[in-house]
């Protein structure tokens, strides 16, 4: 009796230890099926990505909150969009492209992965030389690229109201197809489109969009920016461009 109760003993010990050793398996397989997801989402979350917006007062949100303005308006897209990226904005009223060209500096201290550039129209209410403009807004982008080689580039585009269609507003429309073109910049066309001119999306001086209006500026830089930013989001995009990031060191 003593002997088979001890049987019995041993046969549900070892029963018991081939059960666990059977989990612990099944364990360490499920492990191993999970692990490339597991990896994979970190690689894609990556670390956080810089834009730097340099505009005028359309993008600085002229007589709205800073959280109305269109680029932190993007940032919320891009959080939604889960893309890890921290919007700067480096906008000024009454901004000009020699105004910019002295503020960029400052703003280059830390690496920027895309640069948003919007400026010029102030230069052409002032008057100024469509050739000069588009100078000061090459030395922009080249100051921004030598800073960070791998950086992208948008461009937000502007024109002038049709009061005086002559070779200058033809010239300065123009010009900023040219400047993205010549720098491989992603370009949307106009910044006001669907804003200018309608009483609805404006203050009241019909000049500066309100909170509405901004939102509408958002999507338009928006669908030429969520392309880039998808892009650059990935951790080997800048490897496959064969580039590296620099080390630190009116409107």
């Amino acid at each position: 009796m003593g002997n088979r109760l001890k049987a019995d003993t041993t046969a549900r010990v070892e029963s018991w230890t081939l059960s666990i050793e059977r989990c612990v398996v099944r364990a360490c397989i499920a492990l191993l099926i999970a692990w490339p997801v597991f990896s994979i989402q970190t690689v894609h979350a990556g670390p956080t990505k810089t834009i730097l917006v340099l505009g005028d007062s359309l993008s600085q949100g002229f007589g709205l909150a800073p959280s109305e303005a269109y680029p932190m308006l993007l940032a919320k897209k891009l959080r939604a969009a889960s893309l890890n990226f921290r919007v700067t904005n480096a906008s000024a009223a009454g901004g000009t492209t020699e105004g910019g060209l002295q503020r960029l500096p400052a703003h280059l201290k830390r690496d920027i992965d895309i640069f948003i550039l919007e400026l010029g129209i102030n230069d052409a209410f002032r008057g100024v030389p469509v050739d000069q403009i588009q100078n000061n807004l090459q030395q922009i982008i080249d100051k921004a690229k030598t800073r960070n080689p791998g950086v992208r580039v948008v461009i937000a585009g502007m024109q002038l109201p049709n009061y005086a269609a002559d070779d200058y507003v033809s010239a300065f429309g123009k010009m900023f197809a040219d400047l993205a073109a010549k720098n491989g910049a992603a370009l949307a066309p106009y910044l006001l489109q669907n804003v200018a001119g309608y009483p609805s999306m404006n203050l009241s001086d019909g000049i500066h969009p309100n909170a509405a209006g901004q939102k509408i500026l958002a999507e338009t830089v928006w669908h030429v920016l969520e392309p880039v930013a998808r892009e650059v989001a990935v951790p080997s995009s800048r490897a496959e461009r064969g580039t590296s990031p620099a080390k630190s060191g009116s409107h």
